[in-house]
């Protein structure tokens, strides 16, 4: 089989996405995150330095950023955050029977954290609410 055409036949896309901003000095980390069954995930955050890109491996993710409703993302499926001052609320275990495990590439500008949680009053002065899945 021809190169080309096996790299064609044997690639799946998941997602194409055009984030909205990159850092100039932008460095890349890979993670995998694995929650128990019914994991509440980490609080409500924001990643300062870049967009996100990630994948189900196994179990479903209630994934929630801040503007759009709550959803469920099953294995097999990739998601995304713009970063930056979006808030991403959930990233919670959907499943009480099974664990989640996700794979995460991010985006940092150098010298800034990682990700920065939301204090009380951020929370309740961006209005959100705990929902549940759409």
């Amino acid at each position: 089989m021809d190169p080309y055409e096996k790299a064609e036949n044997t690639r799946t896309d998941l997602q194409s996405i055009t984030p909205p901003f990159i850092p100039a000095d932008a460095e890349v980390m890979t993670v995998r995150i694995e929650y128990p069954p019914g994991d509440p995930g980490v609080p409500p955050h924001r990643h300062p330095g870049g967009p996100c890109f990630g994948y189900i491996l196994e179990g479903e993710m209630v994934f929630e950023l801040q503007g759009e409703p709550p959803r469920v993302v099953k294995a097999g499926e990739a998601f995304w955050e713009p970063g930056g001052d979006a808030i991403h609320y959930q990233d919670a275990n959907n499943r009480t029977d099974s664990p989640l495990h996700f794979v995460v590439t991010m985006l940092m500008a150098r010298g800034k954290p990682l990700l920065v949680f939301l204090d009380d009053e951020e929370l309740q002065q961006s209005g959100w609410v705990r929902r549940s899945p759409a």
